[in-house]
């Protein structure tokens, strides 16, 4: 009996030491502001969303929503004229469109397919078809892939009001 209790004290001790290790490697990969640029108004980086997390959450808005959240994913696309606009990886095939408040900073023309973390406000938007092509045409795409463009889409939009970039 005591050979059992001693083993079940070993093994506990074993397990709660490996929780304290996976905690400290958690707690060092926190946020380090000087691994990133920052683009916009400075902000507080906590409780950050995946991309699926983000994708999940759009899937429970509707037009007229608007959510504020910070969320962390991939660049797959800078407007190539101005740095005005990027859009940013969800789960599966979706994106994120993201604006700048206010039109107030932009973001490097270079930074496709950097990691970033966006802090503002989500929502779900319907987008037009001249505003879709002007998109189009910004981000570089050919006159026959504009001319493709025949209906207005829904989108997962984001304002963010600061974007940190990963260096």
């Amino acid at each position: 009996m005591k050979t059992i209790k001693t083993i079940l004290f070993a093994l506990a001790m074993f397990v709660s030491v490996g929780a304290m290790a996976q905690s400290a490697t958690k707690a060092a990969k926190k946020f380090d502001s000087k691994d990133y640029a920052l683009f916009g108004e400075k902000f507080k980086v906590s409780k950050i969303l995946t991309k699926d997390q983000m994708l999940k959450k759009y899937k429970t808005l509707k037009k007229g929503d608007t959510i504020t959240v910070q969320f962390q994913s991939n660049i797959k696309a800078v407007c190539k004229k101005k740095g005005c606009w990027m859009k940013m990886e969800l789960a599966g095939d979706d994106d994120s469109f993201v604006k700048f408040k206010d039109y107030g900073f932009f973001v490097p023309l270079n930074a496709d397919n950097s990691d970033a973390i966006v802090n503002g406000k989500a929502f779900v938007d319907v987008v037009s078809v001249d505003e879709l092509k002007h998109y189009a045409k910004d981000g570089g795409k050919s006159a026959a892939e504009i001319a493709k463009i025949t209906k207005p889409e829904v989108t997962y939009s984001f304002t963010a009001d600061g974007v940190y970039i990963k260096k």
